[in-house]
């Protein structure tokens, strides 16, 4: 099951750390080019802290583990990352936009979340 959780981490870590990655580094004028057009509808901090908060949880999803330290926050950071998800499905589903790659993204998360409470706790 560690394995597992390992690979399930990581995928949904490279995955949030790239997309919170552009959310931060890219002004949010740019970001409707890479088909962020959400992001018409927010402002510039408040991009720039969705896009923090998914860098937070993809390295909150691998360090605890990694170091052994605190490893309890890896499912939490998969939980919080899911409540994320959450969030963006509403917006999509507000601007009548595609939802499914944060569906799938906050599926994958619940599954993290799961998976890591199992190994952690048990």
């Amino acid at each position: 099951m560690v394995v597992a959780l390992w690979i399930v981490n990581v995928v949904l870590a490279l995955a949030f750390l790239v997309a919170g990655g552009a959310k931060l580094i890219r002004p949010r004028e740019a970001l409707p080019s890479l088909g962020m057009r959400w992001t018409e509808d927010f402002g510039d901090a408040s991009v720039k802290a969705i896009g923090a908060a998914e860098v937070l949880g993809a390295i909150g999803l691998i360090v605890p583990i990694a170091t052994g330290i605190a490893p309890i926050l890896a499912p939490i950071a998969a939980v919080a990352l899911t409540v994320l998800m959450a969030g963006a499905i509403a917006t999509h589903v507000r601007r009548r936009e595609q939802f499914v790659p944060p569906l799938v993204l906050g599926i994958i998360a619940i599954g993290s979340a799961i998976l890591g409470f199992l190994v952690v706790l048990g």
